[in-house]
């Protein structure tokens, strides 16, 4: 394993839910701003048909942990936030337009989760928090934060 990435056990603390996901262009996933909603890619130049849309949504999630020497705040973006979620942001937000609360119930349903996390330093040097790269669940019983919350709130698939 590569001197910049570290595995370890740790136990979720809480989910930051004020900005778990951002706005990302379709063809090369860099960050959209959030206003005007139309806004073309700067960094690809992509422009895209009226009737097709330019962006996506994409996880982002600040979590903080607790392993066996420290707490600390890592960052989890798309590809490791759906192992937790399973579905994608878009998805996701979806469903907490129907139900307001869903992005508070997510941070308590993730609260306690023993996961096993491969941990990178952020790329981009301005980064302040540790990047996790993989994530697995340890608790044989663990399902997706979706699949809970559908039961939590009586909701058969979809949003």
């Amino acid at each position: 394993m590569a001197a910049d990435k570290s595995t370890v056990i740790c136990t979720v603390l809480a989910m930051d839910t004020t900005n778990f996901c951002y706005r990302a262009c379709k063809l090369c996933e860099r960050a959209l701003p959030d206003h005007p909603p139309n806004s073309s890619c700067i960094a690809c130049k992509s422009k895209f048909p009226a009737s097709f849309p330019s962006h996506q949504h994409l996880f982002r999630l600040l979590l903080s942990i607790a392993t066996d020497t420290k707490v600390m705040v890592v960052i989890c973006f798309d590809r490791a936030a759906k192992v937790l979620f399973g579905c994608s942001a878009h998805e996701f937000l979806d469903f907490a337009k129907i139900h307001p609360f869903a992005a508070e119930n997510a941070s308590k349903v993730l609260e306690g989760e023993m996961l096993q996390m491969t941990l990178s330093k952020p790329k981009n040097l301005n980064a302040q928090h540790l990047r996790a790269v993989t994530i697995v669940p340890l608790r044989s019983g663990f399902q997706p934060v979706i699949q809970t919350l559908r039961e939590l709130y009586g909701v058969q698939g979809g949003p």
